[in-house]
């Protein structure tokens, strides 16, 4: 297939996946993220200072994944016109995300392939907040309403096992944890990113997904009181799964951040009824000011392509959804 046949049948199936978004009922809609093969490599992939040469091993499986090996040369943002494209196909509120530089930096960094580059992850996630930064204006200029920074890594300091030293499948994740000194680090490269963008910022924090099975486990007590100072309107987490966030959590949240209630399990394949995931945002309500909650999926259905969920499966589920939050502000208007 040429380049140019390629580039059509992608602008193709993403037509189709907006239409899905907006046949489901959704309010909010994305670009489904088909464009990319996974939600991080894409963008490693496009920036060309990353090679898949480092081998490890992640839930039984050995695999190669990406390392920094040169410099970031980026001189044009790469993500511009896919962010013009979903704005172009879509009349309703629009939502683009991003990787984050700690999540990039705390994967993708290993010292005997990246030291010569970026002498620590540090300097690497240094760099990282400056391209991101330009992404981020590219992508608030291309009239997206939302964008999202993807930070699951944040996460990895909800599990209790993980930052006591216990051993984990993930390879990767074997290396020294230090919240007290990581988390603001984090932060503060997202503030970078995010000042003076015009556009409603979120903050995803999921506990990965792959192979229907999550990386890390535990609630976001541990968090969620670290993301003060975050310059973000909304921090979508995850609810729906076992060992995932408790409701108990929304008190811990900050006054200034409201929060996507991830209500919808898409790592079980069977989805929940109606009433399922009704009951769990009533009970989010119950914590904190309806108004400050938004429904979504715990996190994507496929952030990489060869995830197992199906389409039919993924639209049922969104579906359930859109009718849960239709009962759900019918019910919390008529107490206002």
């Amino acid at each position: 297939m040429s380049p140019a046949d390629y580039s059509a049948a992608m602008d193709d199936m993403v037509r189709f996946a907006i239409r899905f978004q907006e046949l489901a009922g959704l309010d909010v809609i994305g670009d489904g993220e088909w464009r990319r093969v996974q939600y991080v490599d894409e963008f490693l992939d496009r920036t060309g200072a990353f090679e898949r040469i480092d081998r490890y091993e992640h839930q039984g499986e050995v695999k190669y994944r990406r390392v920094v090996v040169r410099r970031m040369d980026v001189r044009e943002p790469v993500f511009a016109k896919d962010a013009q494209f979903l704005k172009a196909n879509t009349k309703r509120c629009t939502k683009f995300a991003l990787p984050s530089p700690f999540l990039i930096g705390i994967r993708y960094w290993k010292a005997e392939y990246s030291a010569s580059a970026y002498p620590t992850y540090e300097h690497l996630i240094e760099h990282l907040a400056e391209v991101l930064a330009n992404e981020a204006k590219a992508v608030a200029a291309a009239g997206i309403d939302i964008m999202q920074l993807d930070d699951p890594a944040l996460t990895y300091f909800c599990d209790r096992h993980l930052m006591a030293g216990e051993t984990t499948h993930d390879q990767r994740l074997r290396q020294r944890w230090d919240v007290e000194k990581q988390f603001p680090l984090a932060v503060e490269t997202i503030n970078r990113i995010v000042e003076g963008i015009h556009a409603e910022i979120h903050l995803h924090c999921c506990h990965s997904v792959y192979k229907r099975r999550s990386d890390v486990t535990g609630d976001y007590k541990p968090i969620l009181p670290r993301l003060k100072n975050a310059h973000i309107d909304r921090v979508n987490l995850e609810f729906a799964y076992q060992e995932t966030g408790d409701i108990s959590d929304l008190a811990y949240l900050p006054a200034h951040i409201d929060v996507g209630l991830g209500v919808v399990d898409v790592r079980t394949q069977a989805p929940q009824t109606v009433e399922e995931i009704e009951k769990l945002g009533a009970a989010g309500a119950k914590v904190i000011a309806p108004e400050r909650i938004a429904l979504n999926p715990d996190c994507g259905f496929a952030p990489n392509s060869l995830e197992p969920p199906t389409i039919d499966e993924a639209y049922e589920k969104l579906k359930r959804m859109t009718e849960a939050a239709a009962r759900l502000r019918q019910r919390f208007s008529r107490k206002a």
